[in-house]
C-alpha cells in the first residue's frame, strides 16, 4: 500500500477532475443552446477541441519537458478552474468561445504533460495496471458524471453546475501538489529565441521517429483508429435518429449501454492487467473496437446496435490501456512530451479532416454509406496494426527498443 500511495493519489486527482469534465460538458451544451436557441451554436463547442489542440500542440512539448510536470499540472488546473468559472458571466456574448478556446488548449498541454508524469512515477512493471484503473476510474466518470449533473440541474441551474466543475479542479490541483515534485534531471535546456527552440524540438522528434520508425508507424495506425472514432461518433445521433428511427429516450439507453460496455471492459481488465501483454491488448483490443463498428453500421435495429455499441466499448477499455503502456514503454520520458503533443497535432489535423470528410459523404451519398465506409475503413488500418504486431521481426526489434528505453 505505501508503493500505491502516490499512484492512489494521482487517481483521486484524475477521478475528480473526469467526473467534472462530464459536469462541464453537460452543463455548457444546455447553457449554449438555451442562449444561443441554435444547434450550430452547440456544434462549434465541439470544434473549439481540437482547435485548441491544433494551437497548442506545435509547441506545447517544449513547455512540458523543460518544467516540472507536476507544478504544470496543478497550475493547469487552476487555470482551468478559474476560466469556467467566469463562463456563466460570458454566456451571451462570443466571448464565452474565447474562453473555451482557452480551456481546451489548456486541456491539450495537461494530457501530455500527465502522461510524462505518470511515467516517471510509476515503475515499469506497475504502469499496466495503473492505465487498467485509470480506464475503470475514467469509465465510472462517465456514468457517475452525466447523473451529478442531472441532480445539480434538478436542485439548482446549468450554471451552478459549472461552479461544481470549477470546484472539482480545484480540488484535483490541490491533490496534485501532494504528489512527489520528482526530479527533473531529464529536463532539457537549450539556447536561443524560442523559434528556435522550437525548430529545434521539431527536429528531435523528426529524428526519433527515423531512429524507431516501427516504433512510430505502430502509434500511427493505431491513433487512426482513434481518429476514425471519432469522426464516426460525429454521425452517431444522426444515424441513431435518422436511420433507425430511434427516440430520445432510446438513444440514451444507447449512450448508457457504451458507458455499461466500457465500465464492465475496465474492470474485466484491471482484473487481468497482470496477465495480458499490451501488445496484445492493443492489436485485439483495436480489432474487436473496428467488428463492433461494422456492426454498429450494418444494424437495422436497437438489439443489432445496442450490441454494437456494447462490443465496441467493451473493447475500447482494453485497447487504450494497451495503447498507453505501449507508449510509456516506448518513448523516452525526456522527450514524451514533445513527442505526445507533436503527434497530437498531426491527430487533430486528422480529425478535423476526416470529420468534414465523412460528413460530406453522409450529405452526398447517405449517413449509413459514410458510417459503413469509415467502418470499413476503420477495419482495415486495425488489420495492418495487428499484422505488423504480429510479425517476428517486428516484434523481436520492438522488444530490443523496449528494453534500452527502460534499462
Amino acid at each position: 500500500m505505501k508503493k500505491w500511495k502516490n499512484p492512489l493519489l494521482l487517481l483521486l486527482g484524475i477521478g475528480i477532475s473526469n467526473i467534472g469534465g462530464w459536469i462541464y460538458l453537460i452543463a455548457l451544451n444546455l447553457i449554449v443552446l438555451d442562449e444561443w436557441g441554435s444547434p450550430m451554436a452547440v456544434i462549434l463547442l465541439y470544434v473549439l477541441k481540437p482547435a485548441g489542440a491544433l494551437l497548442t500542440n506545435g509547441w506545447a512539448g517544449s513547455l512540458i519537458d523543460r518544467v516540472n510536470k507536476r507544478n504544470l499540472m496543478a497550475t493547469l488546473d487552476f487555470f482551468r478552474a478559474v476560466l469556467i468559472a467566469a463562463l456563466p458571466f460570458l454566456s451571451t456574448g462570443w466571448w464565452m468561445y474565447v474562453v473555451v478556446l482557452f480551456i481546451n488548449m489548456g486541456s491539450a498541454i495537461f494530457y501530455p504533460a500527465a502522461m510524462t508524469y505518470i511515467t516517471t512515477l510509476i515503475p515499469g512493471n506497475d504502469r499496466q495496471r495503473f492505465n487498467a484503473l485509470r480506464g475503470l476510474i475514467g469509465s465510472g466518470a462517465f456514468l457517475i458524471g452525466p447523473g451529478i449533473a442531472g441532480l445539480m440541474f434538478m436542485m439548482g441551474t446549468p450554471t451552478f453546475a459549472l461552479y461544481l466543475n470549477a470546484m472539482a479542479l480545484l480540488l484535483s490541483g490541490v491533490i496534485t501538489l501532494f504528489l512527489p515534485k520528482l526530479d527533473d534531471r531529464s529536463a532539457v535546456h537549450t539556447t536561443g529565441t524560442k523559434w528556435e527552440m522550437i525548430k529545434a524540438d521539431w527536429k528531435v522528434v523528426l529524428n526519433f521517429s527515423r531512429r524507431t520508425a516501427l516504433v512510430m508507424v505502430l502509434y500511427i495506425l493505431f491513433t487512426g483508429m482513434l481518429v476514425m472514432t471519432a469522426a464516426i461518433d460525429s454521425l452517431e445521433a444522426a444515424f441513431s435518429k435518422e436511420v433507425l428511427h430511434l427516440s430520445d429516450s432510446t438513444y440514451g439507453y444507447l449512450v448508457s449501454i457504451a458507458g455499461g460496455g466500457f465500465v464492465l471492459g475496465s474492470l474485466l481488465n484491471t482484473a487481468l492487467s497482470h496477465k495480458l501483454h499490451h501488445m496484445h491488448l492493443m492489436g485485439a483490443g483495436s480489432l474487436v473496437v473496428s467488428l463492433g463498428y461494422i456492426i454498429y453500421a450494418c444494424s437495422s435495429d436497437f438489439l443489432t446496435i445496442a450490441i454494437g455499441f456494447a462490443l465496441l466499448s467493451f473493447a475500447l477499455a482494453f485497447a487504450t490501456t494497451g495503447f498507453e503502456t505501449f507508449y510509456q514503454e516506448h518513448i523516452p520520458v525526456d522527450i514524451m512530451g514533445r513527442v505526445g503533443s507533436l503527434y497530437g497535432l498531426l491527430e487533430g489535423v486528422l480529425v478535423i479532416l476526416l470529420t468534414v470528410l465523412i460528413g460530406v459523404g453522409a450529405e452526398a451519398l447517405s449517413i449509413r454509406g459514410a458510417v459503413a465506409g469509415g467502418s470499413l475503413f476503420m477495419l482495415l488500418i486495425t488489420l495492418i496494426l495487428n499484422m505488423c504486431l504480429q510479425n517476428n521481426s517486428w516484434k523481436k526489434q520492438l522488444k530490443q527498443h523496449s528494453e534500452c528505453y527502460n534499462k
